[in-house]
């Protein structure tokens, strides 16, 4: 009986695969089929030339290019003009004269005459160039110290002298007889050791100019950063953690001996470190920490440890917090410094006095699940959008108090808070003028899936709209603020560069056409973006394909996305092109196909974005059966036949759904998939699940090793043997789970030398034919 419904399976694809126009092993190829996009745009510093990374002839790597006003195309650059766009500039608004950090020297550049000067090479490379209020100032790093260097008379002063270890105390000479007798008997060792101390005394008692040296123990040293006048430098101490690193075997290897590197650790209280933020003032010689234990709510406990016997009543004790290097006004009077509990529920901004060491706190922000967002980065060890505006007294930054990520503004000496932006939308990005009195913000404003690009001068209020088209557009402003070199995609358009001019609803003028001939064969569909209501009310999008009508073959396959908080269903180029193209060909199959953004994601705001916390596999799995739901009454989709894949999260929620669920999918197809929560990375999960050691019932509860019993239906497992991200091991346990319960529907490929993301075709087309052949085995009609 199974072998006659494989035949039957395989000849309906037969004859399906005679008439469709797209093949398996041409698709699975990615860029070398579709065209390879530009990327990494930016202007050259008199703004009469963009570059960008490009490989339009498919070679091993990609080269830089470049375009300018009156080319019909873009020209390939020579090595050093390539290496020389990449550089990170350093200059004062209107000045011709910029600074440069390459291999490590110290470099200048005249704008209007081209012409380069070496500054400073020493063998020691240089690096973190900064530049100083005053004109003519700049400061580096160079060994963990920080330097100053006077550009107008060619002089270098080291500012601080740190040093790794702790000081080691000169032990005194060791009295013997000998020497007792020596200075007994002769005046000449009297008088010389005399002389000594009388040498010594009077060192001491004459002041150095040159900082005295600082041991800072066995700690590792992060962030050193000094304010614009020179006269504070601060840095962070970290200490070590007790967490233990994972090992990843690699088997194909080039001498044909296995390797073991250390790769990642895996979530945990013993992640936590201790930190101490420190500041050296230059004029007291001095160092001196700044004690955070007066900031509101340090000592407060999240709402879990009510649920745990040995949490609720838990004695109350600081929180760990990382404090980021300060963002400082332009003359260096104010230093605002971000913090961030390393449970990452607590963020502070604070208003930070380098000569007192003390602070003065302008803003708390909350959040009971983990702080995040646009412009909000989810890691305790990140910094989010914050900076001053032109007064030197105003700071911006973003917060989701309202729901979504919104831009705000905070007066240091008025203490007064202004919201910039409001709606159920989000800022996705923040430019700041030359000038710092306008800003240009992408937002979602039109759609969840656009990223339109707005003015908004600070003093007005107002966004004034410049590229709000359906899509997504990544702008790169020119140096006089007048053009915009700008990315843009479509949802069946991949990326390409467009020049335009910096004005209200400009028109794009395209600079680059990476698409290529094969690709613009086949007609791409444009799928149709959906709303409909999860069981507890909340939207939900999706984008669905659906295929003619007299092909339809009322069988569904539903699509996770990875990452969790990312988002897929947009109007702008997907990053899972392979996956949308894979999606055109189960269409022109008589699938209908549907990819959901499911509560986690990203583009909807706070509270869809935690949506899944403490509970992975709880309301985005709902999400998916409810979009299953509407498949089947909406869509005339048999509930029988449907199936579901993704890969990493999306492999997570595949094995979720065939685990928790049995029986919802007649089949499923999970790649590179998390089994056990407890195994994985330390910040992502522990924003998402909390910590093994003090959330249990949440790591149990989320992870489909625990449900390894229910599996009903077809599942098979891809994982590449070397991933670093999700290892391989999360698959053989989970193998090993079944193998014991005797289950015997699933089966698992092993990929040996690909990692999380896939870099070769072969394995690309090896992985996608193995989930073909489970949907076309197991969902259409026999």
């Amino acid at each position: 009986m199974t072998r006659n419904i494989f035949i039957l399976a395989f000849t309906f694809l037969s004859i399906v695969g005679n008439c469709q126009k797209l093949k398996l092993e041409e698709i699975m190829k990615g860029e070398s089929f579709i065209g390879n996009q530009p990327t990494n745009g930016r202007w050259s510093l008199d703004g009469k030339k963009v570059y960008f990374e490009w490989n339009p002839k498919d070679e091993l790597g990609t080269s830089t290019y470049f375009w300018q006003k009156g080319m019909a195309k873009p020209e390939v650059v020579t090595p050093k003009e390539a290496s020389f766009s990449q550089l990170d500039f350093k200059t004062k608004p209107g000045s011709d004269i910029v600074f440069y950090l390459d291999k490590g020297s110290l470099y200048s550049y005249s704008i209007q005459s081209k012409k380069v000067k070496k500054l400073i090479q020493q063998s020691v490379p240089l690096s973190n160039l900064q530049l100083g209020s005053q004109s003519g100032i700049l400061f580096f790093e160079q060994n963990n110290n920080v330097f100053k260097y006077n550009t107008k008379e060619g002089m270098v002063l080291q500012i601080t002298n740190f040093t790794k270890g702790s000081e080691k105390e000169k032990k005194p000479e060791k009295e013997t007889y000998l020497n007792t007798q020596q200075k007994e008997l002769f005046q000449f060792i009297r008088d010389k050791e005399a002389k000594k101390q009388w040498n010594l005394a009077k060192t001491k008692a004459v002041k150095s100019d040159f900082a005295k040296e600082y041991f800072y123990g066995k700690d590792d040293f992060y962030n050193l950063k000094v304010n614009p006048n020179g006269n504070f430098a601060t840095f962070l101490l970290v200490g070590e953690t007790e967490a233990k690193k994972e090992k990843m075997e690699v088997l194909i290897t080039a001498d044909g001996y296995n390797q073991s590197p250390d790769t990642k650790e895996k979530v945990s209280v013993n992640n936590f470190v201790k930190t101490k933020f420190g500041i050296y003032s230059v004029a007291k010689d001095s160092v001196y920490y700044v004690n955070f234990s007066t900031l509101s709510h340090i000592q407060d406990t999240p709402k879990y440890y009510e649920q745990y016997d040995n949490l609720k009543n838990k004695a109350k004790e600081d929180k760990l917090v990382v404090a980021q290097a300060p963002v400082y006004n332009e003359n260096g009077s104010l230093a605002i410094v971000e913090i961030r509990s390393q449970d990452n529920k607590d963020r502070w901004l604070i208003n930070l006095n380098l000569n007192k060491g003390t602070f003065e706190e302008i803003e708390y922000q909350h959040d009971e699940a983990w702080i995040g967002g646009p412009g909000i980065p989810s890691y305790s060890f990140d910094s989010g959008n914050l900076g001053f505006l032109s007064d030197n007294e105003t700071i911006y930054f973003q917060s989701e108090a309202t729901g979504y990520s919104h831009l705000y503004t905070y007066n240091i000496k008025t203490k007064k808070k202004t919201q910039l932006t409001k709606g159920n939308w989000e800022v996705r990005d923040v430019t700041l003028s030359k000038d710092k009195k306008i800003f240009y913000l992408s937002t979602n404003k039109t759609h969840p899936g656009n990223r339109n690009f707005y003015k908004l001068a600070v003093k007005e209020g107002v966004l004034h709209p410049i590229l709000t088209k359906d899509g997504a557009h990544e702008v790169v402003l020119s140096p006089d603020e007048k053009s915009l070199l700008v990315r843009y995609s479509y949802k069946n358009v991949p990326w390409d560069f467009y020049v335009a001019e910096n004005k209200k609803n400009t028109i794009l003028q395209q600079v680059s056409s990476s698409v290529s001939e094969d690709f613009k064969k086949y007609q791409w569909r444009e799928p149709e973006i959906i709303t409909f209501k999860a069981q507890d009310g909340t939207p939900v999008n999706a984008r669905l394909y659906t295929p003619k009508a007299e092909i339809a073959n009322k069988a569904a396959v539903i699509f996770v996305h990875g990452a969790g908080y990312l988002q897929n269903v947009h109007n702008f180029w997907s990053t899972y092109y392979r996956e949308y193209m894979f999606h055109n060909l189960l269409t022109d199959l008589g699938y209908t196909v549907l990819d959901i953004d499911y509560r986690g994601s990203d583009g909807y705001g706070r509270d869809f974005r935690t949506g899944i916390y403490r509970f992975m596999g709880g309301k985005d799995l709902s999400d998916h059966l409810d979009s299953k739901k509407v498949l089947v009454e909406k869509y005339g989709i048999d509930t029988n036949r449907v199936g579901i894949y993704g890969g990493s999260y999306g492999g997570f929620i595949t094995l979720m759904a065939m685990l928790t669920t049995p029986g919802e999918f007649a089949s499923g197809a999970a790649l590179r998939s998390v089994t056990d929560w407890a195994h994985y990375n330390h910040g992502y999960t522990g924003n998402i699940l909390n910590f093994p050691e003090t959330d249990p019932e949440a790591y149990t509860k989320s992870s489909p090793i625990y449900y390894a019993d229910n599996l009903k239906g077809n599942l098979v497992m891809l994982h590449g043997m070397v991933d670093d991200n999700v290892e391989y091991k999360d698959i053989v346990r989970l193998s090993q789970r079944f193998i014991e319960l005797q289950k015997k529907n699933w089966t698992l490929a092993s990929f040996p030398v690909e990692a999380h993301g896939f870099k070769e075709t072969y394995s690309w087309i090896d992985e996608y034919s193995r989930i073909l052949n489970l949907f076309n085995s197991t969902l259409l009609k026999q």
